[in-house]
């Protein structure tokens, strides 16, 4: 903000007529603006999107120190053109390096709401028992990142990076058709965890929940759900599904890109395509089943963390988003997990077995109500509505049966606890961290009209209260029915 201020200011000069009060006021405007930019560098750090600025208070620096050794009969002649066109690039570019701090900015992630402190640590497991066949793994093997937050003693130093392996942010670019170093400001946001924190000694243990990313995200979208958890004991592993994700960096220093969406092709019909999905979510849900194994030896000291013996797997929970939310689902047959959330994902495996027994809570975006809501009702699209949408009666169709066994199973499922609700104005990208990345993602319809922070706030309150009621065997209030403070949660009724 300095260097931008100082770099108005020096735009400001050059309008100032008085040749001897401008070339001092441009040297001491000048001077103040390196000394920002020297500090900003050693304390913040470089970002592409403030280019301009480092140039034109370079420039003017230099200009300065001329204009100083320059003896007074030497006499510049500058066209008044020159002079406007000059001019008014320095006001483009100003322009320029404003809106792109604005779409991309060092933003601040929202505090956790919690009474603990929060540490964090990544772990690196190998699955000796099942093949990697979505690309080239070490010996063969699937391997697995897992990155876990949880309840710490008072942290010292500073906090953990949000992004722990920034190599991966130039994948990230690309995944949305960005240029590679268009998130590398990234870097510079901090989280609210301490790396390597002992666990906190207030408890003998706590309740553990493992949490499941979508498709081609990331374990570090889902920190400010994760730390918030974490400050109100839990253990909280959020899982980097490999090949799933946008981009994953192992110890070893290689990287992984998604390429499960070579599942996925225009070309295929739709019963193709559901028959890959359920392929690609055996695949996630086994992942969650061995990293709770691991746990186990986490627990027993068989492998060495912080955590030995503070792990209660006696009470585990899960949750996840899009295609995680699904593999929450789905992995919460396994009679070691007693409760999951699923958030904004559609079911997959849906012939595969019965509606799940336990209690589980469904968090939809409001678009994704729509659907619901849709097939609830038994409306049907019309045909102009399917031009609209580019697809045909057919595909509708075959999506309309599939989605009418997974209401049936979702009514199943909330009679033995739980709640469907929906946020008004979300949409699915609101259940991650991606829509604190920048505000014009709002702007473009790829996260709600919903405040981000205010998004957050909600979906967190419900998910704690929820594993509060079944893991810990308190809270429960919000699941009672609408509540005056989230007025924008709203509970569905699935009966037809």
């Amino acid at each position: 903000m300095l260097l931008f201020f100082s770099s108005a200011c020096l735009l400001g000069i050059l309008f100032i007529y008085n040749q001897r009060i401008r070339r001092s006021a441009l040297l001491l405007a000048s001077g103040a603006g390196f000394i920002f930019l020297v500090i900003h560098f050693l304390v913040e750090g470089y970002r592409v999107q403030l280019l301009f600025l480092y140039g034109f208070t370079l420039l003017m620096l230099m200009r300065s120190l001329i204009d100083v050794f320059r003896t007074q009969k030497a006499v510049r002649t500058v066209s008044r053109i020159r002079r406007v066109l000059g001019r008014l690039f320095i006001v483009i570019g100003l322009i320029a390096t404003a809106c792109f701090h604005y779409v991309f900015p060092v933003f601040g992630l929202p505090a956790p709401t919690g009474e603990f402190k929060v540490g964090t640590q990544t772990f690196h497991f190998v699955d000796t028992h099942r093949e990697e066949i979505f690309g080239k793994a070490r010996d063969g093997k699937r391997e697995l990142m897992v990155q876990v937050w949880y309840p710490a003693q008072a942290g010292t130093g500073k906090h953990a990076p949000f992004i722990p392996d920034t190599r991966i942010l130039s994948y990230m670019g690309a995944d949305y058709g960005l240029p590679g170093f268009t998130f590398g400001h990234l870097k510079y946001v901090s989280s609210h965890a301490y790396s390597g924190a002992e666990v906190s000694s207030a408890q003998p243990s706590y309740p553990l929940i493992l949490a499941n990313p979508g498709f081609g995200s990331s374990r570090f979208l889902h920190t400010t759900q994760a730390e918030n958890l974490a400050s109100h004991g839990y253990i909280v592993a959020v899982i980097d599904h490999t090949y799933n994700t946008f981009a994953t960096e192992f110890p070893d220093g290689r990287i992984t890109t998604s390429n499960t969406n070579d599942l996925f092709s225009p070309d295929h019909d739709y019963r193709t395509e559901s028959g890959n999905r359920d392929q690609l979510g055996k695949i996630l849900t086994g992942d969650v089943s061995f990293v709770l194994d691991q746990f186990g030896l986490i627990q027993s000291g068989q492998i060495p963390s912080h955590l030995q013996g503070s792990v209660d797997l006696g009470h585990v929970g899960v949750f996840g988003h899009s295609i995680g939310g699904a593999t929450a689902y789905d992995a919460s047959y396994d009679p070691r997990i007693a409760v999951g959330i699923d958030l904004d994902g559609a079911l997959y495996r849906l012939r595969d077995r019965e509606a799940l027994r336990k209690p589980f809570l469904f968090i939809n975006s409001e678009s994704e109500f729509e659907k619901i809501k849709m097939v609830r009702d038994n409306r049907v699209y019309t045909d102009a509505e399917l031009k609209r949408m580019g697809s045909t009666r057919e595909w509708t169709d075959q999506v309309r049966e599939d989605k009418k066994l997974e209401l049936e199973q979702m009514r199943q499922t909330v009679k033995a606890g739980g709640q469907v609700l929906y946020i008004e104005n979300t949409e699915h990208l609101n259940f991650s961290d991606v829509q604190f990345i920048s505000p014009i993602f709002k702007m473009l319809g790829i996260t709600g009209k919903i405040a981000p922070e205010r998004a957050s706030s909600v979906i967190n309150a419900y998910m704690l209260d929820f594993f509060d009621k079944y893991l810990k065997n308190q809270g429960g209030i919000l699941m009672k029915g609408p509540d005056s403070r989230f007025p924008e949660v709203k509970f569905v009724n699935l009966m037809m």
